[in-house]
């Protein structure tokens, strides 16, 4: 535990959206890409100002799946 911050240094900044991040992609992995997507860009947008580098990596998971829905 760090000193003054009250918090564990293991655990990550936003745990939620950790949750979230790998929920989406375990989704996209059971064939339903397209829910993934919508999540993962509702996910960017809710975070872009206030955690943007969360926000990049929900942007990097998009771009990912973005390949595996049907066109």
């Amino acid at each position: 535990m760090t000193c003054c911050s009250g918090r564990n240094a293991d655990l990550p900044d936003n745990p939620l959206a950790e949750i979230l991040l790998e929920s989406t992609a375990a989704l996209a992995a059971s064939g339903k890409a397209e829910q993934a997507c919508r999540l993962a860009g509702r996910a960017y947008v809710a975070l872009r100002r206030t955690d943007p580098a969360m926000a990049r990596r929900f942007d990097v998971l998009l771009h990912r799946l973005a390949s595996l829905v049907d066109a």
